[in-house]
């Protein structure tokens, strides 16, 4: 058989590696083909002369987009055959990524958990992405649900890791260059509020919303190279639990990265996944919001330059977030698509 089924629940073993292809050159054109997606206005991924005067050695590609390209690599081994991505912890933006870069991924198999239907496994992968180098430039964990190939069939070993609530602190700043402070100019920059402006637990509104067209989804998807087919086979989709295409989670996540500058401008770097949930699906005509909370504020030791916002950011679907639509107990506004929590530096 010389074509790609994917891999199925009893497919996996504990401590597997996986080499994925294919390594990806990331260009300026994907950057400016995700700007156009998300309609993101960050100054240092936006502006050379801007990145330069402040550190960079230019305007670094956006950190999402080295996120999907990484994640996009990881699909057709991990998750060609899932039923719905759980969540993320534990990742970390390890070194700036430029327009020019070879993106390469590679995938261990940290967990395994089979469902209590038979029907279905959960599947724990710690993802890396390297550079042309072979150095790290991102690592994170994730957990999918995975069709099983034969119910009956038994799993290949048991195994539930145990992930951080959060990075450490003293784990961040890596990809971040040390900053000039008397360079970043709050007026290009788009808002005046840096670090110490923030408070914890304060909560922002970011207004905007922005309404998703299936062409456009699709076009992001397979800007990153994800093969997932629940994302583009209407056909097959038809007769499905939705019967339509489901938006990929990371198209949802780059859309409120972009709706938060609105409220976060400076908060130029992600540095730290500390975890999220796709707390229920996007389809194309929705149209998605998104508010923060600052959870925690941290310095970083040696470092003067940047401090670090622990942020959750949450997306609804088709309701404004002045009322800041959230979870009760364990149950979610019906509105609530997505709940993020990471670390974003800050100039201080």
């Amino acid at each position: 058989m010389k074509t790609n089924p994917g891999n199925f629940f009893e497919d996996f073993r504990l401590g597997q590696t996986i080499r994925h292809a294919t390594p990806r050159t990331v260009t300026a054109a994907d950057q400016a083909l995700y700007t156009a997606l998300y309609g993101s206005r960050l100054a240092v991924q936006s502006s050379d002369k801007f990145a330069k005067a402040i550190g960079y050695a230019r305007a670094p590609l956006d950190d999402w987009l080295v996120f999907h390209v990484v994640f996009g690599k990881t699909v057709p081994d991990i998750s060609l055959n899932a039923v719905a991505n759980l969540g993320y912890a534990d990742g970390r933006f390890l070194k700036p990524v430029y327009p020019g870069e070879t993106l390469s991924a590679v995938s261990e198999v940290i967990g395994l958990k089979e469902s209590s239907n038979r029907q279905t496994g959960v599947v724990y992968v710690r993802s890396t992405g390297y550079d042309a180098a072979g150095q790290a430039v991102l690592t994170y964990c994730r957990w999918v649900l995975v069709r099983k190939r034969d119910a009956a069939s038994a799993p290949a070993g048991e195994h539930v890791p145990e992930l951080p609530e959060a990075v450490e602190p003293a784990a961040l700043g890596a990809s971040c260059p040390p900053i000039d402070r008397a360079a970043y100019d709050p007026a290009l920059a788009g808002s005046p509020h840096r670090f110490g402006d923030y408070a914890v637990g304060e909560k922002i509104d970011h207004l905007d919303g922005m309404t998703v067209e299936e062409a456009e989804h699709q076009l992001a998807t397979r800007l990153y190279q994800n093969t997932a087919r629940v994302h583009f086979d209407q056909h097959a989709a038809k007769d499905g639990r939705f019967g339509r295409r489901l938006i990929y989670g990371g198209h949802v996540i780059s859309l409120a990265r972009a709706l938060s500058f609105n409220g976060l401008a400076n908060a130029f770097h992600v540095a730290a996944i500390n975890g999220g949930r796709h707390v229920a699906p996007l389809f194309a005509g929705d149209t998605v919001y998104a508010w923060s909370e600052v959870l925690a504020k941290a310095e970083l030791p040696g470092r003067s330059d940047v401090g670090a916002l622990r942020i959750r950011t949450v997306a609804a679907k088709n309701q404004p977030c002045a009322g800041f639509p959230d979870k009760t107990g364990k149950e979610y506004d019906p509105a609530v698509i997505l709940d993020l929590d990471y670390w974003a530096l800050m100039v201080r």
